[in-house]
């Protein structure tokens, strides 16, 4: 069986007393637990960004962390990644604040933006609204002990599937995990991933990020 090639960029903003490997580097290390996964890591350092066509035409699936340098991902480099969703040769996977990047705006085009948040590291209970979803596979709801909030509305369009809903403390409901279809390609986002917490080491987190790399790569059995 051939390996899901994925390539975990980051722009490594995230601080190291947390993520010595940065986020991209601890999402690889939980996807390498797994024998059909062939995983990479890129940031924005790198040449071409990380994103050069060499590097994605290598890859199956892109996971996209980023936080405050949203405007130095060059639009060329975005839309290549655009590109290759739409034309189902690439699946992408955004985490946390990677919803502001210039690929998912592209994709989704809309300002993806959100209402509020809040950095006060209080609990997220995440509720699996799919559970028969190839993404829900072996997960149950479950609660992010320490996280940042994020409120709807989330300005993107209709997600083609709800798979993941959150609530906080607050009171405050956001739609933690979304599918849709763009073009001929598949894109999945997920909230959770606060760079000054440990969220990508929870096993529930691993799991859903393994799911779905299976997902937008159009091998998981619906």
């Amino acid at each position: 069986m051939e390996k899901i090639r994925v390539l975990a960029w980051s722009e490594r903003t995230e601080p190291d007393s947390v993520y010595p490997k940065g986020i991209n580097g601890a999402i690889a290390d939980g996807l390498r637990s797994h024998d059909d996964f062939e995983v990479s890591t890129s940031s924005l350092k790198d040449v071409d960004q990380g994103l050069g066509d060499d590097r994605l035409d290598a890859s199956d699936v892109l996971i996209w962390w980023g936080h405050n340098k949203h405007d130095l991902v060059s639009n060329e480099r975005a839309e290549s990644i655009a590109r290759r969703v739409r034309a189902g040769s690439l699946g992408l996977i955004v985490v946390h604040s990677a919803i502001l990047s210039k690929p998912f705006k592209a994709l989704m085009g809309t300002s993806c933006g959100i209402a509020g948040w809040r950095e006060d590291d209080e609990p997220e209970h995440v509720h699996v609204v799919m559970p028969n979803h190839p993404i829900a596979k072996g997960i149950h709801d479950f609660t992010i002990p320490r996280t940042e909030m994020y409120s709807e509305p989330f300005d993107v369009p209709a997600p083609d599937v709800l798979v993941l809903e959150s609530r906080y403390e607050g009171g405050e409901y956001f739609r933690s995990g979304c599918c849709w279809l763009v073009g001929n390609g598949r894109v999945f986002s997920f909230s959770p991933g606060h760079e000054t917490l440990p969220i990508m080491m929870q096993d529930e987190v691993k799991t859903v990020l393994s799911n779905a790399v299976r997902w937008v790569a159009n091998l998981a059995a619906e």
